[in-house]
């Protein structure tokens, strides 16, 4: 496979978990359509290695492969093709790199809220400066983080609720902790106009989770494109 068609592969992965960027996109300018993705491919890479289950040791070994291949950005040494995208961008990749052994420790059950958040905050804080250099601005690394934690729980479900939530039915501690990571997350349009819109339709599955206590159907198509304009306006 050649490097472009590699790329493409990763890009069109992520795209595939988020189908509402195929109707908003057209609020981003053509020549930050790919590098956003490529941003976002590459964080869903280490977001993947944070929701396994079963054996660790691939995704652990994924990291670790990850932290030296972040460090050879710096030197253009890149070896995956997200890479060919990114390394251009001057960016702290080694402070990236160094918080990536987070996403080993936070997969313990956290026993509370603040435990969980304070396991990625390192984690979040290195993102919030990489995508500042990338996209020219950043949310929080609260924000961050709270958008790490609804993923996990999207993808793993109750097993990734604080143990003190835990005491109730599934439905209401996953109703519970999503309702939770919503007010910790607070206003999802913050940061450049590709993370707000990303954020804002991240922000609203969680709330549907909060409500429903599943993964809901995507709203109507004129919905999306709304909420979209909305975040990339930044009301």
């Amino acid at each position: 496979m050649s490097d472009s068609a590699a790329l493409d592969s990763f890009l069109e992965k992520w795209r595939v978990r988020w189908p509402e960027w195929s109707v908003a996109e057209i609020f981003v300018a053509p020549a930050r359509r790919d590098i956003a993705v490529a941003w976002f491919a590459l964080l869903q890479e280490f977001e993947d290695t944070l929701n396994i289950t079963g054996d660790p040791l691939p995704a652990d070994a994924k990291l670790a492969w990850w932290r030296e291949e972040l460090h050879g950005w710096g030197a253009q040494r890149s070896r995956h093709p997200l890479g060919r995208r990114l390394e251009p961008v001057q960016a702290s990749w080694s402070l990236l790199a160094d918080a990536l052994p987070a996403l080993v420790i936070a997969r313990e059950s956290a026993a509370t809220g603040d435990a969980a958040v304070a396991a990625l905050i390192g984690f979040g804080e290195a993102v919030v400066a990489v995508e500042a250099d990338v996209l020219g601005h950043a949310p929080t690394a609260d924000a961050i983080v709270a958008q790490v934690l609804a993923g996990r729980l999207a993808e793993i479900g109750v097993a990734s609720v604080p143990t003190h939530q835990q005491q109730t039915s599934e439905g209401s501690a996953l109703r519970s902790w999503a309702a939770e990571l919503v007010r910790r997350w607070g206003d999802p349009r913050r940061g450049a106009r590709e993370r707000r819109i990303l954020a804002t339709y991240a922000h609203a599955r969680l709330g549907r989770l909060a409500r429903q206590g599943e993964t809901a159907p995507l709203p109507a198509r004129p919905l999306i494109l709304f909420a979209g304009w909305r975040a990339a306006r930044g009301d």
